[in-house]
């Protein structure tokens, strides 16, 4: 009798991806407008969860301000002396009024503001970290191409009735209606025209492509990539330079 196949090895692939890495590029009218092929060692990566948050939870931590602190018993001002004698009062022996058992003394075990909760990460664990998040956005159908995201002359207005046209695409209905963190916008190069135009959407986030981490594009649930051919350039080149050191 034959062996049915382990449910173990089976693993569920994305058409996308098995039809040798291609994705639909959109104009800014909402409109499909061509394909563009995907480079594999970028979106093409395995799931690594445990670097992932490895990376991500080094990467806040070094954004973290330390400034919770609170006074020991030997930085309170005052104290220095005897609060009674030490025998024949009847009452418990102490040394200082600042002791963390009074009122008005120091806090014990408190937060303190020398803790540094920076860590150092490699070049190497940083740039697999951001494939792996920008594989698996891309395997979850939450990356968007855009053939060329501009907002000419910076008004909100536009860019909000660009947003709406993306918004029909299926898959990408949440892109306006999302409070927080709908989307995170990569242009493949500066432009301050249309950063002004999505910089009052509150639920948005904009930058340029060589700039995104791991951080940025986890915070959103959407990523849209503007001018894929130069965003490709870009992030290959992280991996260029990982490997010549």
């Amino acid at each position: 009798m034959e062996k049915a196949p382990s449910k173990k090895n089976k693993e569920v692939t994305n058409p996308e991806i098995s039809n040798g890495m291609e994705a639909s590029v959109y104009n800014s009218q909402g409109k499909e407008v061509r394909s563009v092929k995907l480079p594999e060692d970028v979106f093409g990566v395995k799931w690594n969860g445990d670097l992932v948050h490895q990376v991500v939870t080094s990467m806040k931590g070094n954004e973290r301000e330390n400034v919770a602190h609170v006074k020991m018993r030997g930085e309170v001002a005052g104290g220095g002396k005897k609060p009674w004698q030490q025998k024949g009062t009847g009452r418990a022996r102490h040394g200082s009024t600042r002791s963390p058992i009074w009122v008005g003394g120091g806090v014990t075990h408190g937060p303190n503001a020398n803790k540094n909760y920076a860590r150092k990460i490699n070049r190497k664990m940083r740039t697999k970290a951001l494939y792996a998040v920008l594989s698996k956005k891309f395997k979850d159908g939450e990356v968007l191409f855009i053939d060329a995201l501009s907002v000419p002359n910076g008004k909100t207005k536009e860019a909000r009735l660009m947003l709406g046209r993306f918004a029909a695409i299926k898959g990408y209905e949440r892109l306006l209606t999302k409070p927080v963190n709908a989307a995170f916008i990569a242009l493949g190069k500066k432009d301050k025209a249309t950063e002004l135009g999505l910089r009052n959407l509150s639920n948005i986030s904009v930058d340029e492509v060589r700039n995104i981490n791991p951080v940025s594009v986890l915070s959103s649930k959407y990523l849209l990539i503007s001018d894929p051919e130069t965003a490709f350039g870009e992030l290959s080149d992280r991996m260029a330079k990982k490997q010549s050191r």
